[in-house]
């Protein structure tokens, strides 16, 4: 799979590419409130290029406001974030990836961002879980 991937949310309002890190082999969740409650595989990005429907992107920050959660103001469809532990790295919606579903991840590791680094906890980006999907 290539490092270079097109994107999109469900409704196709919003298109973008991105130039993931680690390619797939990088599938994370997070349980942080926001995280668990979306369910969403996350890759990791370095850059991000919305290419459509950037006028349909809405923002949402949560808890110590740095981070931007972009979802599509169509279809609610949640598409990336900035990461909080690197501003410079963005946080894919998997599911979002041209070919690409949360299900075709037999394993994922899981971040303790309930206990992110930057709130004085001792789990986040370091504290990983392992999780192995049925």
């Amino acid at each position: 799979m290539p490092d270079n991937m097109s994107a999109q949310c469900h409704c196709g309002a919003v298109t973008f590419d991105v130039e993931l890190i680690e390619g797939l082999n990088g599938a994370l969740r997070c349980n942080c409130s926001l995280c668990r409650m979306r369910g969403a595989v996350v890759l990791s990005a370095r850059r991000i290029k919305v290419t459509a429907g950037s006028d349909k992107l809405t923002e949402y920050r949560f808890n110590s406001k740095e981070v931007a959660h972009y979802f599509c103001a169509l279809c609610g469809i949640y598409t990336f974030h900035q990461r909080r532990s690197n501003p410079e790295l963005y946080g894919v919606n998997a599911a979002c990836l041209e070919g690409i579903s949360p299900f075709d991840f037999a394993s994922v590791k899981v971040i303790d961002g309930n206990n992110h680094p930057k709130d004085g906890g001792a789990g986040g980006v370091a504290g990983y879980l392992s999780y192995t999907a049925k």
